[in-house]
């Protein structure tokens, strides 16, 4: 089936682009990697009677290192891109290594990071780990730009807290202290995760100090503060232990519904595994 007829607009700004959405209203939707918006115009899903491609903006792509302490991924950078570039290799490989697996080739080397999160899919791998991460989101819109923590940014399925008229400009991600490790791990039988698990740890006076965090299996993703709080200070030899026996009880407490990804008992039961293999990750 094809999508609804509609107006295409190519703004070579991101100041063109927003006055574009601005005016254009609900009327209107932003165009980047189409990897889902496509997908669900073809269903006709969504319809839109404009639709603004975002490609060509400057403001919106690039890699870089701010203030010697933040990562900056602009909105556009592919997941192949994230998962190639020296910087994220460098700084970043545990988020290197998830672009490097989301879904399939074509995905990846089409889909952004922007479009991913401002889509909001609830099966989607990268919103786990860049909440483990501290991540930032750069919004910018008529008014200015404003940063949001990732924590917050994704409200439920395929909701954010975009505002009406405003673009994913970036995002920035705190660079890791020398010793901190990442990872994420995830499992599913179609081409997006079942369940998925983020960690990260850092060393602190009184030992060592976790991250965990909880996507795919709901929506948004969910830090498991009662596994972080058990794990907290442990020698690194005892937390696997810990976590065996810590993780099944803090991911029951998750909101989990069946879907074709599996009932919500199989995803929990993903979800115990994964921690345990993402926090081994960062012990290796």
């Amino acid at each position: 089936m094809l999508p609804a007829r509609f107006e295409l607009h190519r703004p070579e700004s991101l100041q063109q682009a927003l006055a574009l959405l601005a005016t254009l209203g609900d009327d209107a939707t932003a165009y980047a990697g189409g990897t889902e918006l496509l997908i669900a115009m073809k269903a006709r899903v969504l319809r839109y009677a404009h639709v603004v491609d975002i490609k060509r903006l400057p403001e919106l792509h690039g890699i870089r290192i701010e203030d010697g302490s933040k990562l900056v991924i602009g909105a556009l950078s592919t997941h192949h891109q994230i998962a190639r570039d020296p910087l994220v290799l460098q700084h970043l490989p545990s988020y290197a290594e998830l672009s490097d697996n989301i879904a399939n080739i074509r995905v990846r080397v089409a889909g952004t990071i922007g479009g991913n999160l401002c889509f909001a899919e609830p099966h989607a791998d990268p919103p786990a780990l860049l909440c483990a991460l501290d991540a930032v989101v750069v919004l910018a819109g008529k008014d200015g730009r404003r940063r949001l923590p990732m924590a917050e940014f994704i409200l439920g399925e395929f909701t954010t807290a975009r505002e009406e008229g405003e673009l994913m400009q970036a995002v920035e991600i705190p660079l890791p202290a020398p010793g901190s490790r990442s990872a994420y791990r995830a499992f599913g039988q179609l081409e997006r995760p079942a369940a998925g698990v983020a960690a990260a740890c850092h060393a602190t006076p009184q030992g060592l100090a976790w991250r965990f965090w909880a996507g795919a299996l709901c929506s948004p993703a969910a830090r498991l503060q009662a596994l972080e709080d058990s794990c907290q200070g442990l020698p690194a030899r005892d937390v696997p232990a810990v976590i065996i026996e810590h993780a099944p009880a803090a991911v029951a407490a998750l909101e989990v519904q069946d879907d074709l990804h599996g009932s919500a008992d199989y995803k929990r039961h993903l979800a115990t595994v994964l921690a345990l293999r993402a926090a081994k990750a960062c012990l290796s």
